[in-house]
């Protein structure tokens, strides 16, 4: 009898447990919290136009931050493609433009994975597309090129 209890007591305490598993505390997430920018002082007296439910002009952005610091433009303002990608976009769609590219690439992606299982079973449908970062490497160091050093690959 003291046996059930235990087990039962055991189960329930294990049930209880809420949260990440990966985490390792169970304390408040440090990097969750990302400080503002700097406030600026604006030009005007004058309080900007509300606009519920967009970003705040203190918030990080990472992204665009790291673009500019590169030496690239943000994103455009506007909408539509900006004139200095005009080019580019003509020259993509040269061949033509499919509007409901995204739902026909979506119905032949399904098509492929259920022709796929039907003839090899539950494995990933793209697996002989994937790349061994390794031969890939060691292809890339035989040409000459200067390759960054990877992770020791495990016998595991």
């Amino acid at each position: 009898m003291k046996r059930v209890v235990l087990i039962i007591a055991a189960l329930a305490l294990t049930a209880c447990q809420d949260g990440n598993p990966d985490r390792l505390s169970q304390g408040p997430d440090e990097f969750a919290i990302v400080p503002p920018k700097a406030l600026e002082l604006p030009e005007t007296n004058e309080l900007p136009t509300p606009t519920p439910g967009s970003a705040n002009r203190t918030d990080q952005t990472p992204l665009a931050d790291g673009i500019a610091a590169l030496g690239g433009r943000g994103a455009p303002s506007g909408a539509g493609i900006p004139a200095a990608d005009g080019a580019l976009v003509n020259y993509a769609s040269r061949g033509g433009v499919s509007p409901d590219i995204r739902a026909v690439l979506q119905a032949e992606d399904k098509d492929f994975i259920k022709s796929r299982r039907r003839l090899l079973g539950p494995r990933l449908p793209y697996s002989e597309m994937r790349l061994d970062p390794y031969t890939v490497l060691e292809s890339y160091r035989a040409r000459g090129y200067r390759t960054p050093s990877a992770p020791v690959l495990s016998d595991e």
